[in-house]
């Protein structure tokens, strides 16, 4: 059996380990940290990626957790709509709308689909030979037929893969996020624009809500009470807002300045490694695509890799072929490269739009929205028809990239 090893235990690093388990790799997954944690809040897994999930058997399970309901979209600061959807029209034009969850929730489920036995937890990953397909620990070392690097934005593997590459960038934004109890308040999902700040609403399970939100800021800035920082930016926008923000919790709001692979790798993929999530083409969150993307990259992943006679060593990173088994890594990138870069692009587009302040340029950005969203009601869902209708590649009769989506 072919040995695959897995550097890191996020949710890219489950998901590959889960699918090439699937496909008959003796997979190890390795995690430095001591203990699986349920560090950070909550995350969106949209259609894609729950189309990609229902490869693998775990795609009803995260549906059971949707508490997303009647319209959503986007509104200004005063709650005057700009645009707007429903789930019931995602559902009716991708067969399904968005969960939003726990990361929390999710790790569990990933860990009991992979097996814990198969999780190595306090294993810190000291380099990585790529070309002999051999991972360097402090517990010593691992020979593999392939090597998945899923170590994310800030991946050692990458930057000895790709010493040239020059790294994550500064989004411009600082992200706050938090989960406050829903109580006796009607929520539906929604974010909300203002000069330079962005606030979103999403309900979620066990009567939670996940809220978010950015403002442009140096990178690095240190502020005070972080809680106090959201109600001074936003405790006179539209209901509910301010009234969730008085029933928050400060110990359930966390802040991250916001880093994003603005230059694309040359090749997802050197000798018997592959990268795969933010190690590859990390984002900004302004599509609620990252985790999504990694869970993409590991399902073709594994249905481009050949478990009869293991990864090819290749020429560099493009190569990766074994001509005796016809697997090929090359096809990995080919088929996820160009579709990530442009995600990647179109969540920064995004970012970019929301980080505006002068007052001109914002009123004719909402104007803008507004206007083109009475001339076509079904803009915001078909402008998604690319991201949200791909298909997984083992739902493909006609190649990894699946049918074409709904127009």
């Amino acid at each position: 059996m072919p040995e695959a090893v897995v550097i890191g235990g996020g949710i890219g690093g489950l998901t590959s380990g889960i699918a090439l388990r699937r496909r008959g790799w003796d997979v190890t997954v390795l995690e430095r940290a001591a203990k699986i944690d349920p560090i950070g809040s909550g995350l969106a897994i949209a259609a894609n990626a729950l189309r990609a999930l229902d490869t693998l058997d775990l795609g009803d399970p995260i549906r059971k957790l949707s508490r997303l309901q009647g319209q959503g979209g986007i509104r200004r600061h005063d709650g005057r709509w700009l645009v707007r959807t429903t789930t019931e029209a995602a559902d009716a034009r991708f067969g399904d709308s968005v969960v939003v969850m726990l990361r929390a929730t999710l790790m569990d489920v990933l860990v009991d689909a992979l097996g814990a036995d198969r999780l190595r937890l306090g294993t810190t990953v000291t380099g990585v030979e790529a070309e002999g397909g051999v991972v360097r620990t402090d517990d010593g070392d691992l020979a593999a037929d392939l090597i998945v690097a899923a170590d994310g934005i800030h991946s050692k593997t990458r930057q000895a893969l790709f010493p040239e590459h020059p790294g994550p960038t500064y989004a411009g934004v600082t992200a706050w996020r938090g989960l406050i109890p829903r109580g006796d308040l009607t929520i539906s999902g929604s974010e909300s624009w203002g000069r330079g700040l962005v606030f979103g609403i999403t309900p979620m399970a066990d009567d939670m809500v996940y809220v978010y939100a950015t403002d442009v800021l140096p990178a690095g800035t240190v502020l005070g009470d972080e809680l106090e920082e959201l109600r001074r930016r936003f405790g006179d926008w539209h209901e509910p807002i301010p009234t969730l923000l008085r029933t928050a919790d400060p110990a359930k709001i966390i802040r991250n300045d916001i880093h994003y692979l603005r230059t694309p790798l040359p090749s997802y993929h050197k000798g018997k490694v592959a990268l795969v999530g933010d190690a590859a083409h990390a984002m900004p969150p302004n599509l609620g695509q990252g985790a999504c993307q990694a869970i993409e990259d590991a399902i073709t992943l594994a249905y481009l890799t050949n478990t009869s006679s293991g990864i090819g060593h290749g020429n560099g990173s493009g190569g990766g072929i074994d001509t005796h088994s016809g697997t090929d890594l090359a096809a990995y990138t080919a088929a996820r490269l160009e579709r990530t870069t442009a995600v990647v692009r179109r969540s920064m587009s995004i970012c970019k739009v929301t980080q505006l302040r002068n007052p001109a340029a914002v009123w004719l950005r909402d104007f803008g929205m507004s206007l083109a969203a009475r001339l076509s009601p079904d803009l915001m869902l078909r402008s998604m028809n690319d991201l949200l209708g791909w298909q997984p590649p083992t739902a493909s009769a006609g190649g990894e990239h699946g049918p074409t989506p709904r127009a």
